[in-house]
């Protein structure tokens, strides 16, 4: 295993508040399938604040942020059947780790926590072969 990248973000969630009712945020930070997931959950200003953590700690575990084109709504993070959070990437994404960082395969590894007043995500970026 080779780790290309380590990447974590935390956020004071109470900034979410007021942002979450702003449609354009949630359309600027949340794809598709977000968008679906977060009508069906309680504490939308949390499922919010860690989408918007581990969308900025994917991009630190980069070293580049938010360059080469990339946006928040190409990164999914979705949760398996058990709750475990996992990253989704689009086409676009996966053409851009391609070809800007040379990874043609690889896992992005995602932690995500929080409390009432903040949100923390942490991400290994791994190279495979």
């Amino acid at each position: 295993m080779k780790i290309f990248g380590v990447g974590v973000d935390i956020v004071e969630n109470r900034r979410f508040k007021s942002l979450f009712k702003k449609k354009n945020f949630i359309n600027r930070i949340c794809s598709h399938k977000e968008k679906i997931s977060l009508r069906n959950k309680k504490n939308k200003i949390s499922f919010l604040a860690k989408r918007f953590s581990a969308k900025e700690a994917f991009v630190k575990s980069l070293g580049s942020g938010f360059r080469h084109n990339l946006c928040f709504t190409d990164i999914s993070i979705l949760n398996d059947k058990k709750g475990k959070p996992y990253f989704s990437f689009n086409r676009k994404l996966k053409e851009i780790l391609k070809k800007k960082y040379n990874l043609n395969s690889f896992k992005a590894h995602l932690s995500l926590s929080d409390e009432k007043k903040h949100s923390i995500s942490y991400v290994v970026l791994q190279k495979i072969k």
